[in-house]
């Protein structure tokens, strides 16, 4: 009786793709969730949950994300500082004005692993407020997902 070995990818396995997505419209989990199972590379077939077998994705017009319901005004981003009383809250708008990018940033981060592989993930997101982005030298290919654009 022969047994059959379990496929264990090696990092020479691993062969990186760029993509890029625009954001506008999109909402902002159903983007994130995406986003996320690209960079962990679970649409590979050789995924490891152990190693990082994931690609590079670029997302473009990140000023332009939507939120479903009243979360545009209710919803709050908050930081702790690390020292008493050193709690600090902003709001969605007051983000999306300054920071675009931060948005999809924390959404995103927040769905990966909490150690060393998540931060090696995470560091393949490039986020990009407008609709232009400098990596146009990697060549990459527009991703499109399944999910219902929020009309406003």
């Amino acid at each position: 009786m022969k047994m059959q070995k379990t496929f264990t990818p090696r990092p020479t396995d691993v062969d990186r793709a760029w993509w890029v997505v625009d954001a506008a419209d999109v909402p902002l989990g159903r983007l994130a969730t995406e986003i996320a199972r690209i960079l962990r590379g679970k649409h590979n077939p050789k995924f490891a949950p152990h190693m990082d077998m994931g690609d590079f994705v670029i997302v473009i017009n990140a000023e332009k994300i939507a939120v479903s319901g009243s979360k545009a005004e209710d919803k709050r981003y908050y930081r702790h500082s690390g020292y008493p009383g050193g709690l600090s809250e902003e709001s969605y708008a007051k983000v999306l004005a300054a920071h675009p990018e931060r948005i999809i940033e924390r959404a995103v981060r927040g769905m990966l692993p909490k150690n060393r592989l998540g931060r090696a993930q995470f560091r393949k997101l490039k986020v990009h407020a407008g609709p232009t982005h400098p990596h146009a030298a990697q060549s990459p290919q527009p991703l499109e997902f399944n999910v219902r654009k929020v009309v406003s």
